[in-house]
């Protein structure tokens, strides 16, 4: 199996201690490899699920060729090229049911949407264009060969792929399986993803506050953001900060879980013993990313009791765990769930209202409002104070604004990159 090593070893100025975001991004996908197991649901029970398996049409779908739309179906070659055409009405077919009688020289059929096409037409004229008085009815000029005609296997053909594995499940996919008949689908398992707080200063919600001490948001966020992603979760709570306490609870949560996530615990004063503690356990490649918020944040694998994890150590600052959970955690949650799709989050470009400093040299995420002016116009604007300790700009955000690495300061005006939250927080 590759190790981090062998992958961060083939990479141009590879820097641990200072690591690019686009880099961290592809050693995390270099080394993720996806679960394995699968399991058969009911196809209702499969909503955000990831498939395990092709799907491949067994049936045509539609059946036959149908009316798109209410109207007359008739031959295209019985009407005149550039004039009126009168037609006589032979009867009327109905979806759900084959138009039993026969369509001569010069007839039509009144058909509704979804109904079989009759034999010996091609062509559907809609209603409002025609003109009908007792038997008679008449076409005006213009009209397409095949026109408003769902032809048979158009929307899947027999034989046909029509699904990939590893693609999500959402409602549109619901809804193919069920245009085939299936009551079954094979998808991969659930992800399981372990995760704590560690911190002698974190108090629990419900509980009367200490001097010195904090409520700890950042499992509630955790949470929110890992429930959204369809995952089993497993909450371990608070770990105090001493060494035997923090090898428990890895060895707890690397033996049962597909990935590890620890809030606190990997800033600068705290890196040298958690460094040793996590090599101890398996292999952890970066330490620092070169980002704000987010920079001490560490992924490596760890394993225990014959099972291994991937685990993800994000910073202690409630922003910054968001931040960094939705530049690296996300995306590698849904690789490792079997996605076959770029998971990576969109960039949108909008120009922002206000100036915004920044040395290069990193890259900055930073919240923002993208809202229209009054011209109509997309505009992005920070939300103010971007302190990584400033949950409260989370809330009122509905944006990242993303500054690539290498850029400088930005001027009232200029174009930047957005991220939608959108989906996500």
């Amino acid at each position: 199996m590759t190790t981090l090593e062998q992958i961060t070893s083939c990479m141009d100025a590879y820097d641990p201690e200072a690591l690019a975001v686009d880099q961290a991004r592809a050693v995390v996908r270099a080394f993720i490899t996806p679960v394995a197991t699968n399991e058969r649901l009911a196809v209702r029970s499969a909503l955000g699920r990831v498939l395990a398996e092709d799907i491949v049409s067994t049936l045509d779908v539609p059946a036959h060729d149908n009316s798109a739309m209410d109207g007359y179906a008739l031959l295209h070659s019985e009407l005149a090229p550039e004039a009126e055409t009168v037609l006589r009405l032979a009867g009327s077919a109905y979806a759900g049911r084959q138009f039993e009688g026969s369509v001569g020289k010069g007839e039509c059929v009144r058909i509704m949407t979804g109904a079989v096409m009759p034999r010996g037409t091609d062509t559907v004229v809609i209603q409002e264009l025609v003109q009908a008085e007792g038997d008679s009815v008449r076409i005006p000029a213009g009209q397409k060969r095949g026109q408003n005609r769902r032809l048979a296997g158009e929307d899947l053909a027999v034989g046909k792929a029509v699904l990939r594995s590893g693609t999500a499940i959402g409602p549109a996919q619901l809804g193919l399986l069920a245009s085939l008949g299936l009551a079954e689908v094979a998808v991969r398992r659930r992800l399981r993803v372990a995760f704590f707080s560690t911190g002698d200063e974190l108090c629990s919600v419900g509980t009367q506050l200490a001097e010195g001490e904090v409520y700890d948001s950042n499992r509630y966020t955790l949470y929110g953001m890992l429930s959204r992603l369809n995952c089993d979760i497993i909450d371990m709570g608070v770990v105090r900060d001493d060494p035997v306490s923090l090898e428990h609870a890895l060895k707890t949560a690397a033996a049962d879980a597909d990935a590890v996530i620890t809030s606190g615990g990997v800033s600068v004063g705290e890196a040298d013993f958690i460094r040793e503690l996590l090599g101890k356990l398996g292999e952890v490649v970066f330490w620092k990313i070169a980002m704000k918020p987010g920079r001490p944040m560490a992924f490596g694998k760890i394993a225990h009791a014959g099972n291994a994890a991937h685990f993800f150590g994000l910073p202690g600052n409630p922003v910054a765990v968001m931040v960094t959970f939705y530049q690296f955690v996300r995306e590698a949650l849904l690789a490792l769930s079997g996605r076959n799709d770029d998971c990576a989050l969109p960039l949108l470009q909008a120009p922002c209202t206000a100036a915004i400093k920044k040395n290069p040299g990193r890259t900055e995420f930073q919240r923002g409002i993208l809202a229209p002016d009054d011209h109509g116009q997309w505009r992005v604007c920070p939300t103010g104070a971007q302190g990584s300790g400033v949950l409260r700009s989370m809330s009122e955000a509905n944006c990242f604004i993303v500054l690539e690495h290498g850029r400088g300061s930005v001027k009232p005006g200029e174009q930047v990159q957005v991220q939608l939250f959108d989906g996500l927080v």
